[in-house]
């Protein structure tokens, strides 16, 4: 009753305090927490920090989300992402060989002098299969350096096609200057963009995904156990890598898959590989020890009301076709606020399932959940009469909005 007496005041909402009071009055409804009791939470020394849930597309926890740094060899889990989407694309094929170059043996082989390599052999035929193997599991330069020239011919060429990539997929504070991730041109990235890696890899590419978790492999009758740090070391974790930087110090992405829920997590700014392992480890078991799944909307439930100009009906509730599930902190003093998002009034005739929107959760650190809302009914076009009044609405109170 208060939001039709609020919508027959302003017939155009005024948008953003008309949400804010909307959403207030949900969270009431809802039992949606506001602050709550003092209880333990996720706390870490990572001077960054972002633990993500993909399934409920909750962020659990962000420290410097945006800061940049430079992440040394972790750049890998960038060029194994940007091959395979050329696979997806069928650019390339996982039986196809590209020659290894010289520049290739020289600058990341064995005579490079700079770690970890496959040993790939000069002028050498390796089929790209072979070639994401010695990249996942050797961590080899080599590796990397080949397979930018086989799809781009120069890791220059290559390097701007990860960037793209990363820009395509919402990786907005990410720049990527080679494929190795060598500190002469340092790339650039963040914990938060690296989670979204993460999620894009699992997601886009689960076939090639289980290439991180491979625990050894022999090339050039050199057998080599499988360089990522983090591997072994955390419990359900099967990908994804760790990097360093001599300015900005050891970074690390981990996935984690235990009993079906799958979370992904990235630090940076750490001081040794013990320090990044230790953090890693707190913020990832954290998902499990200070969170709990929320359902604060089951599908079909009425989220909100939708202005509608020119229909038979005024409002139409705004719904979402599945439950909204949010991973929320146990007792943690956080404060959260709902929102729905929709550009307003909508125009009748309307369409039952209509995207209309978004239902968006927000916490300290910003929007932790989003999920699009929809036209829970359809509302048929008014009489010419209704039209003309909602008109005359719009051109009186339309400033409002």
């Amino acid at each position: 009753m208060l939001l039709r007496l609020i919508q027959t005041c302003f017939p155009k909402p005024i948008r953003f305090p008309f949400q804010t009071l909307v959403l207030a009055l949900l969270g009431i409804l809802t039992g949606f927490p506001g602050t709550v009791s003092a209880a333990e939470t996720i706390v870490t020394k990572a001077p960054m920090a972002f633990l993500f849930e993909p399934g409920s597309g909750t962020i659990l926890f962000a420290k410097e989300p945006d800061k940049p740094f430079a992440p040394g060899a972790l750049v890998k889990v960038m060029t194994a992402a940007t091959v395979f989407k050329a696979l997806k694309d069928d650019e390339l094929k996982l039986e196809q060989t590209c020659k290894v170059s010289e520049h290739a043996w020289r600058s990341g082989g064995a005579p490079s002098g700079r770690g970890a390599t496959m040993f790939a052999a000069i002028k050498s035929e390796i089929s790209i299969e072979d070639l994401l193997k010695g990249l996942l599991v050797h961590n080899g330069n080599d590796s990397a350096i080949v397979l930018a020239e086989c799809l781009d011919g120069s890791e220059d060429a290559f390097a701007k096609r990860m960037t793209d990539l990363a820009q395509s997929i919402g990786m907005t504070n990410s720049k990527f200057a080679n494929p190795t991730g060598y500190p002469e041109v340092p790339s650039q990235t963040t914990v938060r963009d690296q989670a979204r890696l993460g999620e894009y890899i699992v997601e886009e590419h689960d076939d090639l995904y289980p290439l991180f978790a491979i625990p050894e492999f022999t090339w050039n009758k050199i057998f080599q156990r499988n360089k990522n740090p983090l591997l072994g070391e955390i419990r359900n974790l099967d990908g994804l890598g760790g990097g360093n930087d001599p300015n900005d110090g050891y970074s690390g992405l981990g996935s984690v898959d235990r009993n079906g829920r799958r979370v992904i997590a990235s630090v940076a700014g750490l001081t040794s590989d013990k320090h990044r392992l230790q953090t890693l480890k707190e913020v990832l078991e954290g998902a499990w020890d200070y969170f709990i799944i929320k359902t604060v909307f089951t599908a079909g439930e009425t989220i909100a009301d939708g202005r509608v100009h020119g229909g038979v009906e005024n409002t139409v509730p705004l719904v979402s076709t599945s439950d909204i599930d949010v991973l929320l902190p146990n007792g943690e003093t956080l404060e959260y606020r709902i929102r729905v998002v929709y550009e307003g009034p909508l125009q009748a005739p309307v369409e039952k399932g209509t995207r209309a929107g978004e239902i968006r959760v927000i916490g300290k650190d910003g929007i932790v959940y989003r999920a699009p809302v929809v036209t829970g009914q359809s509302v048929a076009e008014g009489t010419l009469f209704s039209r003309a009044i909602d008109g005359l609405q719009e051109l009186l109170f339309g400033w409002i909005g």
